[in-house]
């Protein structure tokens, strides 16, 4: 009896030990963190109101105000949902952008914190409408969101009488007081009525659309160049509708801010992702990076570089009904573009010579 305890002990210490070494070692891979340049205190601060102030509207002043609507002052929630209900397709015609907001000098600081920097390869002209694939996705697209939603890097200056605006989810746009914010900094929704009212109302506009989508977050790890592009064609069909100049971007560096956890397709933890993405249009990630302290391990982005190549327009005919060939004419010259504009810069910006860009 003794010796069967004995060997059963044995057994559970053995699992135990084994448990023991997956835990340090995981937490052992979390605590090698590289030594990086610290960030001045207000910087990351400003890195942190960004989500932050979403997180602000949605669950404090959202529910403050429905609160305000059975007190004494409820005359102002009223008139700003009166107002909300007027205003309801601004979103799709054009959105309404604040010179004022995109120039609070609390972004000089947030672009400091990496630094993030855009690079021009070529003028664009005021004349014609411009449509943009952002490359790539990232955790959250810190690059695109600094040098095409504010001018903490000088976008107007760098592109004289060019107007632009970053597409993202158009649910965005339903929810009180987030959508005002958003819009102020340019922000458009990505559905197709309100990219066809920016490409065929004037010139001079550019519009962005992180091509890779949400799904290519996933695809975000340190020292990766994965790019979610090979079936994602309509951006060129509409490019061609409305004669609009196709444009590739690549931001180098985008996807070494977070390490990412990543799981096996047929794991509970992936299929809890997807199930997350088909209720809020996103994927939850297992992210992390550094703390508030030099060597610490939290959910800060390591302020690294970021690099955003703007590259040379794809002059692109005007089509109103273009053929199936015809897309995808537009849209293998659009890929080689952009396999050359990262062939370019690559070893310019922290990459090294064999790596290879890999489209999905």
């Amino acid at each position: 009896m003794r010796s069967r305890l004995s060997e059963a002990s044995r057994g559970w210490c053995h699992l135990w030990l084994e448990h023991c070494s997956e835990i340090f070692t995981f937490l052992r891979l979390l605590g090698t963190m590289p030594y990086f340049k610290q960030p001045k205190h207000f910087q990351t601060l400003t890195v942190v109101q960004w989500p932050l102030s979403y997180i602000v509207l949605f669950w404090i002043l959202q529910p403050l105000f429905i609160y305000l609507l059975l007190t004494s002052l409820w005359l102002l929630p009223a008139l700003y949902f009166t107002w909300l209900f007027l205003d309801w397709k601004t979103p799709e015609r054009g959105g309404r952008r604040s010179a004022w907001v995109r120039n609070w000098c609390i972004w000089t600081h947030f672009r400091d914190y990496f630094p993030i920097t855009m690079l021009k390869t070529k003028d664009l002209s005021p004349k014609h409408n411009y449509l943009m694939g952002v490359h790539p996705h990232g955790i959250l697209t810190f690059g695109a969101f600094c040098n095409f939603c504010t001018e903490a890097t000088g976008f107007s200056k760098i592109f004289p009488g060019i107007t632009p605006h970053l597409a993202t989810l158009s649910w965005f746009f339903k929810i009180p007081l987030i959508r005002d914010y958003i819009m102020a900094k340019g922000v458009c929704s990505v559905s197709q009525s309100a990219i066809d009212h920016l490409l065929s109302h004037g010139t001079g506009n550019l519009v962005g659309i992180v091509v890779g989508g949400v799904g290519e977050a996933l695809q975000s790890v340190p020292n990766t160049t994965t790019l979610i592009l090979q079936k994602r064609k309509g951006f060129v069909r509409t490019a061609l509708q409305h004669g609009a100049h196709l444009v590739p971007t690549f931001s180098f560096g985008e996807t070494e801010i977070f390490d990412q956890v990543l799981f096996h397709k047929d794991s509970r933890m992936h299929k809890f992702q997807n199930c997350f993405r088909r209720i809020f249009g996103f994927y939850f990630c297992m992210i992390y990076g550094r703390g508030f302290r030099q060597g610490s391990t939290g959910i800060l982005p390591y302020p690294l570089p970021i690099i955003t190549v703007v590259g040379e327009p794809l002059p692109v005919p005007k089509i109103e009904n273009p053929s199936q060939e015809m897309v995808d004419k537009y849209h293998a010259l659009y890929v080689d573009a952009l396999h050359k504009l990262f062939e370019q810069h690559k070893t310019q910006h922290g990459y090294s010579e064999t790596q290879k860009l890999l489209f999905l």
